[in-house]
């Protein structure tokens, strides 16, 4: 018996309705069919922005779950998404973040029945940072496509941030999942079947929001509510180290390989995309900065929220 397709699970914060519509595309062309998704607008969100963004939601054919306004505590992504997976009911969940463009070895329905086969709860992959050729944080059109403007992959968020590239990209029901979807603690995925999580965060404006993150996460900034209820939230600072060497991806929609390291191990071989030059540094522009050696900020708790 083929499995159902899994429901679609996603918290999407102010993104441009352009990455939206490219975003659910992708996830249709996968087979996904129910989406089960929560807006939240922090509060220097404008309206305008608010209303365009639900607006092509229901162009889209989009009906989200639940619509909210607010600061963006440590610990609302999750809440939102945990909410948004017990509505969702029997059946896999499938958890991807706005800039998240998952990529399989097999078909959906391939993917789970293997997972099913052996035991296994949830599936896991490891995240590959998109970047523009020449290391700006570029614009992007519809017309032209994610994959033209970011053709380059690597390791930027593990490798400068100090992010952990793995994710959670596959869930059974009932199976917890932790903040970021990073891990499902009690479940390991199968290393030899990875996904691929091409990661399109690195888009012009981006800087602008992980400074107001860096600013309302420190002492008096707005956001530093509250801890989450499962323990203290720790500081977890920016790193200085360079990015990882890049190379061309093959895209979103061609066969994109993925790695297969011990996922368990603590010497986690970063081996996604094979070694090449680095990209040469350009002048900053309007288009909206570029990639840079040096860490946004120092002490900043949550500031990678949605990586």
């Amino acid at each position: 018996m083929t499995p159902a397709p899994p429901a679609l699970v996603s918290v999407i914060g102010p993104v441009e309705p352009a990455l939206l519509i490219a975003w659910t595309a992708h996830y249709r062309t996968l087979g996904i069919t129910g989406f089960r998704l929560a807006f939240h607008f922090p509060d220097h969100v404008l309206s305008p922005w608010r209303h365009q963004l639900l607006a092509t939601a229901a162009e889209l054919g989009i009906a989200p779950v639940t619509v909210s306004a607010g600061p963006w505590h440590e610990h609302t992504n999750t809440e939102l998404r945990d909410a948004l997976r017990e509505q969702a009911g029997p059946g896999w969940h499938l958890l991807a973040d706005s800039d998240e463009f998952h990529t399989f070895p097999a078909p959906l329905e391939e993917v789970i029945a293997t997972a099913e086969e052996t035991g296994r709860a949830v599936v896991g992959g490891v995240m590959l940072d998109r970047a523009a050729a020449d290391g700006r944080l570029a614009h992007w059109r519809p017309e032209t496509g994610l994959d033209h403007v970011f053709p380059l992959g690597g390791h930027l968020t593990h490798r400068l941030l100090r992010g952990d590239p793995r994710k959670i990209v596959l869930a059974q029901p009932g199976i917890a999942v932790a903040s970021g979807n990073h891990r499902a603690p009690g479940h390991k995925p199968d290393p030899d079947a990875l996904a691929c999580v091409h990661h399109f965060k690195w888009r012009a404006g981006v800087l602008e929001d992980l400074r107001r993150r860096v600013e309302r996460f420190t002492c008096g900034g707005g956001w530093n509510g509250s801890p989450p209820a499962s323990g203290p939230s720790r500081a977890r600072p920016y790193g200085t180290r360079p990015g990882g060497y890049w190379t061309t991806s093959t895209g979103t929609t061609g066969a994109s390989t993925s790695p297969t390291p011990a996922w368990s191990s603590a010497a986690w071989p970063w081996t996604v995309c094979r070694r090449a030059g680095r990209p040469r540094p350009a002048a900053s522009s309007p288009g909206g900065g570029r990639l840079s050696r040096t860490a946004t900020g120092s002490g900043a708790r949550s500031a990678r929220m949605g990586t």
